[in-house]
């Protein structure tokens, strides 16, 4: 664990990449690797991940620099990868169903244990080794499987009513991909929303940075109509 509770947001967010990252060395059978060529893979620098580490107590070694193996494997401690939390996702629809079969829950710390959905067409029908059940099972799956996560797929004007449900029967953590900053209200809710959108205009401003320089270059600015 960490040597002090107080971990900012950003170093807690480039865990998972350095995770990743040292799992693709390990693919490679690189079994040792310099905080420097680290920095150059990642396109960090070199402090800053001595700084990052740093705040979960000393990894690497003087002149010999990570052990690859270790140091992906401290990292999955801290990220709870080893705890294998038992996870529901609610909504099965095509967004749903993708995140079901396409996103290793095991490998991530979760395991998906039951997937749910309101729409009777959709009760019965399988999602890679799971059947979708009806929401109205909740309350009964929940107190006889106790998950503590859950993945939201569902509209947002849906969203905050089944969260303060899924929170009166024990869910501790929430994947929100809802379309909405979900607010459970309690300070003990871990809650991730994920904006896809989000993601596609930071991709837009880089293309609109790209192309506002490529003006100041050319007249056209582009060489496509």
């Amino acid at each position: 664990m960490s040597k002090n509770g107080n971990i900012s947001v950003s170093v807690i967010k480039r865990l998972p990449r350095y995770y990743r990252f040292l799992g693709e060395l390990s693919e490679q059978g690189i079994e040792r690797i310099s905080s420097r060529e680290l920095s150059q893979r990642m396109r960090l620098t070199a402090s800053q991940i001595r700084q990052d580490l740093n705040c979960f107590g000393g990894f690497g070694q003087q002149g010999y620099g990570y052990n690859v193996a270790e140091l992906r494997a401290e990292i999955g401690r801290i990220l709870g990868v080893d705890k294998r939390f038992g996870t529901i996702l609610i909504g099965a629809g095509n967004l749903g169903r993708t995140i079901a079969t396409h996103i290793d829950f095991g490998e991530r710390g979760c395991r998906l244990i039951g997937i749910f959905d309101s729409d009777p067409a959709l009760t019965g029908r399988r999602v890679g080794e799971l059947a979708v059940r009806d929401t109205a099972e909740l309350e009964a799956f929940c107190k006889r499987e106790c998950p503590v996560a859950a993945v939201l797929c569902i509209p947002r004007r849906a969203a905050q009513d089944i969260a303060d449900r899924l929170v009166s029967l024990g869910i501790k953590a929430f994947w929100n991909f809802s379309h909405c900053d979900i607010l459970t209200g309690h300070e003990d809710i871990v809650v991730e929303n994920v904006h896809l959108g989000d993601s596609l205009l930071t991709l837009t401003y880089g293309l609109n940075t790209l192309s506002q320089s490529a003006k100041g270059e050319s007249e056209s600015g582009e060489e496509c109509p």
